[in-house]
């Protein structure tokens, strides 16, 4: 068997990638600094990776170069880099639009037949189009709301949470459902529907907050019989959407017997830390639900613009917690932003792994691509993630197979290397884990004659 190590390393304040190719050697019966990788035992199957094109997204897209805007998408998007194959959008305006916007405001249109798209093509589609030219292929869409227009809802406006009115939530359905339609006869893949962005937080930006007990009952009595008429029940619909640290409260109130085949998964954010133990539990609990990270960004309210290096580390130590304990997907915020980590009409700037500089005219890549890169680039759709056991916490793996190959990614966050001897079937190799480093391994096998 030979491996094939991909490392990424911070030194002196610049990146720098190495690749070298090792051979297992026969293992002699070592105890200590060991990685053991059992890939007879299988766990989830990772569904794919992916990224959210917003009006925030299709503006900035728009202010560059053709040059430019080739080199994103080819990076996320073509076959040979980040491998991306899932994008998340928003339901009219969220927090990362240029300003609010509503397919349909107004209230006496019981029919939608004012409903207009307008915003949708011309900031968004752009974007989702060149993608899907490079990729090759129709690219699945998760659609999310991040509130109902203003007239349907208590607090009469889309900024600080408010809920549906209960008179509205059939209108609501139908909404939902024209806004699916409405990529789907351009020919758009609409694969993942959430009934609401984050739908415990009530927000400074387009926010609107239900109960488990609300949200059920809009599914089963609203939102599914309307799904059904339209034909749309192929759609995957995804509970929750919002932090871990109380995902499985809500799943375990909202999920019976009478919505339980409505529902295809659970969709978790960041924001409240790692509770990797909450994606154990829930795959534990509902073995059958897939569990996608729908949405992770650096916030600048809560973490430094500077240290980048640190805020690429957070990536990979969430993805590694989340796969671990069954996480199957993971789509990040916004794929591109402007110098500020906007725009944003909320001023809640963020960090994307590309961001363009109005002024200057440049286009950078900032540490969480290259991170995010040994996860999408190696991690391909149907891989399914094996056993492993590890000798210290100051290295972080996860592992998977798919074909004939075992995919290796190993986080080292301290300021020393780490040596490692990576062992499966009577066999290892010994590598060293640079201090502030991320690798990918491939192992195969080595054909003889």
């Amino acid at each position: 068997m030979k491996l094939e190590l991909f490392q990424t390393i911070y030194e002196n304040n610049i990146i720098s990638k190495t690749k070298d190719i090792f051979e297992f050697q026969p293992d002699e019966g070592r105890e200590n600094q060991i990685i053991n990788l059992y890939p007879e035992i299988e766990y989830q199957a990772i569904e794919g990776f992916g990224g959210a094109v917003t009006e925030a997204v299709g503006q900035v897209y728009s202010l560059m170069n053709e040059k430019q805007r080739q080199e994103m998408i080819h990076e996320y998007f073509g076959k040979e880099i980040m491998k991306y194959c899932m994008v998340r959008i928003p339901i009219d305006s969220c927090d990362f639009s240029v300003s609010h916007y509503e397919a349909d405001s107004d209230e006496k249109d019981e029919k939608l037949e004012n409903f207009s798209f307008l915003r949708v093509e011309k900031s968004i589609l752009p974007v989702l189009d060149a993608a899907e030219k490079e990729h090759g292929k129709r690219i699945p869409i998760m659609l999310s709301p991040w509130s109902p227009p203003s007239f349907m809802k208590t607090n009469q406006k889309r900024n600080q949470g408010g809920k549906l009115k209960e008179k509205y939530a059939g209108r609501w359905a139908e909404y939902i459902c024209r806004y699916i339609e409405e990529f789907r006869n351009r020919g758009y893949l609409v694969a993942m529907l959430t009934m609401q962005n984050e739908p415990k937080a009530v927000q400074p930006w387009d926010s609107c907050v239900y109960t488990p007990t609300e949200q059920k009952v809009f599914l089963k009595e609203y939102l599914y019989p309307a799904l059904k008429e339209h034909n749309l029940t192929d759609i995957e619909i995804y509970l929750w959407d919002h932090n871990k640290e109380r995902a499985y409260e809500w799943v375990k109130e909202m999920l019976d017997d009478e919505i339980r085949d409505m529902v295809a998964g659970v969709a978790v954010h960041w924001y409240s830390g790692d509770h990797f133990e909450a994606v154990r539990i829930l795959k534990e609990q509902y073995p059958w639900l897939k569990i996608l990270t729908s949405e992770a960004c650096i916030e600048y309210t809560k973490f430094s613009n500077v240290t980048t290096l640190r805020n690429a580390q957070k990536y990979a130590h969430d993805l590694i917690g989340n796969i671990n304990q069954g996480m199957n997907g993971f789509l990040d915020w916004n794929i591109l932003l402007n110098e500020e980590g906007g725009p944003n009409h909320a001023g809640n700037h963020c960090e994307a792994p590309f961001m363009f500089d109005r002024q200057r005219r440049e286009l950078s890549k900032k540490e969480s691509l290259h991170y995010l890169w040994h996860f999408s680039h190696f991690i391909e759709p149907g891989a399914k993630r094996i056993g492993l056991s590890t000798y210290c916490q100051d290295v972080e793996a996860t592992a998977f197979k798919k074909d004939s190959k075992v995919i290796l990614i190993l986080l080292n966050r301290t300021d020393k290397d780490i040596p490692v001897y990576v062992r499966m079937h009577h066999k290892n190799v010994l590598v060293n884990v640079k201090a502030q480093s991320i690798m990918s391994g491939v192992i195969t096998r080595i054909k003889k004659g």
